[in-house]
């Protein structure tokens, strides 16, 4: 039987408000729409991969409030096994998505509760699993001591790592060193790096950076522009590929780095696997939300078959 894929992360319910701009601070504005639907990076990325075909493990934490449900009935579609500590002391976390109409562009808060109480004991419980996993993901939205512990467990089993900086903040000593493979998008490299990226020729001298702090391999997403693949060995550009008019970009590097995820787990190729990332995310940018965006797998295969 294959290795399943195992994802420490953080689910909120996004609370998504669709305007034609931001208010100023002290000003009320009308907005175009309102959604209420699964989110958290981790989760999503969960989701993505389980929807792309991978056997998914979700490590984290909820409250036992409505929120919780959602998140378990979320799961429970996209075939996601959930790992869960149920924290009755805490809520389950949401997010304030705005949602620039004209572009689709995002920003985003993200109140974390239960999650952001993820400690190296719940890793700790559930070691056995990430060290028979044959990918482990996490990314930093909770707790690092948690994600720190985490990605050491599966090192040392042998399980490829995968760390999505996201959000950005600062790494501890040796961290990075316990990652097969880093995932930043261009700000999230430029934050870690100090180099600022705007496209592929900035991104491989980010994506230099990162090696020399010890990652094994990054991936830089770059939207629009698709992603950079450098290991040392090889430095390849990826060029994005299209599945329709953009609608919504906040799922898209859940969408990529579940894909990825997956693409490894079944063995291929690092730089195919990265353009299966990119099919990933090119779907899910079609349409609203973040785990409802996520592609099934006939769909990831079909994009893909239809290129060039």
């Amino acid at each position: 039987m294959p290795r399943p894929i195992v994802i420490l992360g953080v689910f909120v319910a996004d609370t998504a408000y669709r305007a034609d701009r931001q208010p100023r601070m002290g000003e009320t504005i009308l907005g175009r729409s309102f959604a209420l639907g699964p989110g958290g990076k981790g989760s999503n990325q969960a989701v993505a991969a389980a929807m792309a075909g991978g056997e998914v493990h979700f490590i984290t934490r909820l409250g036992a409030d409505p929120f919780a449900e959602m998140a378990r009935a979320t799961w429970a579609k996209a075939g996601v096994r959930p790992e869960v500590a149920v924290d009755p002391d805490s809520y389950t976390g949401a997010a304030y998505i705005f949602v620039e109409h004209a572009t689709g562009n995002n920003a985003i808060i993200i109140a974390p509760g239960a999650a952001g109480r993820i400690a190296e004991a719940d890793v700790e419980a559930r070691a056995e699993l990430i060290a028979g996993a044959a990918v482990f993901v996490t990314q930093l939205e909770q707790p690092m001591a948690a994600a720190h512990r985490a990605l050491a467990i599966a090192r040392a089993a042998g399980v490829r790592t995968i760390l999505n900086p996201a959000p950005a903040a600062e790494l501890p000593e040796g961290m990075l060193a316990l990652c097969d493979i880093v995932t930043p998008n261009e700000s999230e490299a430029e934050g870690l790096t100090g180099i600022a990226v705007t496209g592929p020729d900035s991104a491989e001298r980010a994506a230099r950076a990162l090696r020399a702090g010890g990652a094994g391999a990054v991936v830089v997403t770059l939207g629009e522009k698709g992603a950079l693949w450098h290991d040392g060995g090889r430095t390849v550009h990826i060029p994005a590929l299209s599945a329709g008019p953009v609608v919504e970009t906040t799922g898209a590097g859940d969408a990529f780095n579940g894909g990825l995820a997956v693409a490894l787990a079944e063995g291929m190729d690092p730089v195919a696997a990265v353009r299966f990332g990119c099919a990933t995310a090119a779907i899910s940018v079609t349409r609203p939300g973040t785990a409802p965006s996520m592609p099934a797998r006939a769909e990831i295969e079909a994009l893909l078959a239809a290129q060039p």
